[in-house]
């Protein structure tokens, strides 16, 4: 019995999507519920699983195919195949020979020999069944060993970067390919972050404005009451939630920035649902912490490395990813001193953390090195007043250098 597979739904902001990975080939022995394909959108990945346990027989959307809801990807045989049979299975759907069948033979079944991807120096078949093209040729020509890399993909999967790292680490230097120049396609998240920018510059009457914030107290905060935060909520206390927390007092206090436009209406959004921007293999991703005034600190903290994780693995849904009625974006954790970050339309305002550094500052008449931080408010000014930006900052500054009003509401 053969059993299709195809695109799932796929949500109404999403018209279609790109296959981007299968992860096996023609005449593999598949498991029900295992993934067979990833389908990348603009938004998320999404996972296709085997719906039974046999034969994949026929790939009809090879890799680098866009798709749309319901198009047939490929065709698993249920039920196990016998290595001796001459049962045919058919050449991959779209290529020359379509209208060929390949005989099965017992080799063809094995999977220790199923795998096309050739071995690389010191790594095992698993290891370099999930290397890309790209991966195994750097590994092949640097003579790298595999086996102890740490994979940072899905999966575990070993990543160009994490090669890379490794031959960095030990003293290896890279072979550069002989090109001067590689062209390679867009990803779908990077042409729909591309899109997005380019919304934003275009609809939006954007400005920046700057202030700085003394970390000293809330550093004082975290240090002395990490390890018993840490023994009570099993989560580390970070900066996110600080600034999480005094960012929804601000908002209460300039409703505007919390608003969006729709053509010629104002939304004023009586809930904040936060965006925080994090890395993922795929780019810069961000997903939404709901009704973030009903959190405490530790959930949040929790919300957060929940979504670092998922985003890691290209779990993320689109549904985590939708909404939104503010952004905050931390370059700090890449070294970041100063940025205007650009707006996440239809939002009226994105709050931009940087790192922290040691800097002379005045305090009560004498000069003092303290830990400060420059941070960045991007706000629609066809909506938010610079009254209201500045006023937003500096409530945030005052709220971070005594942290003790965030808990009394001054």
């Amino acid at each position: 019995m053969t059993i299709e597979i195809k695109v799932p739904a796929l949500p109404e902001s999403v018209a279609d999507a790109t296959v981007a990975k299968w992860y096996k080939q023609v005449g593999d022995t598949v498991k029900r519920d295992e993934n067979l394909v990833d389908l990348e959108t603009d938004k998320v990945m999404l996972e296709v699983p085997a719906l039974v346990d046999g034969i994949l027989t026929a790939i009809d959307a090879p890799e680098g195919s866009v798709v749309e809801s319901d198009a047939l990807l490929g065709i698993v045989t249920e039920g196990a195949i016998e290595p001796a049979s001459a049962e045919a299975i058919p050449v991959q759907a779209g290529s020359e020979a379509s209208s060929q069948v390949i005989p099965v033979s017992e080799s063809a079944l094995a999977p220790a020999q199923a795998s096309s991807t050739p071995q690389v120096a010191g790594a095992s078949s698993s290891a370099s069944d999930v290397l890309s093209p790209s991966v195994r040729r750097l590994v092949g020509e640097a003579g790298v060993e595999t086996a102890h890399i740490q994979g940072t993909g899905k999966n575990g999967r070993l990543l160009k970067t994490d090669v890379l790292s490794a031959m960095q680490s030990d003293g290896i230097q890279a072979v550069m390919p002989p090109d001067r120049e590689q062209r390679v396609p867009m990803s779908r998240l990077r042409m729909r972050v591309a899109e997005r920018l380019m919304q934003a510059k275009h609809s939006t009457a954007m400005l920046t404005t700057f202030n700085e914030i003394d970390m000293k107290s809330v550093m004082n905060l975290r240090a002395q009451y990490k390890d018993l935060f840490m023994k009570t909520h099993d989560t580390k206390l970070g900066f996110m939630s600080f600034f999480v927390k005094a960012t929804v007092e601000a908002l209460k206090r300039y409703p505007t920035i919390n608003a969006s436009i729709d053509g010629q209406d104002i939304i004023y959004h009586n809930y904040f649902d936060i965006g925080v921007a994090v890395s993922s293999p795929r780019g810069l991703v961000v997903p939404v912490i709901r009704n973030v005034d009903q959190l405490s600190m530790a959930d949040i903290e929790n919300a957060i490395i929940d979504y670092a994780t998922k985003a890691k693995n290209n779990q993320l849904s689109l549904e985590e990813m939708t909404g939104g009625t503010f952004t905050i974006t931390n370059g700090g954790v890449f070294g970041s001193m100063l940025s205007t970050p650009i707006l996440n339309p239809p939002q009226c305002g994105i709050l931009g953390m940087h790192n922290i550094v040691e800097r002379p500052v005045v305090v009560d008449g004498e000069i003092v090195v303290r830990p400060v931080m420059y941070v960045a408010l991007s706000y629609d000014h066809q909506l938010v007043d610079g009254r209201e930006s500045v006023g937003f900052l500096v409530t945030i500054k005052q709220l971070l250098e005594d942290p003790a009003r965030i808990l009394l509401g001054l």
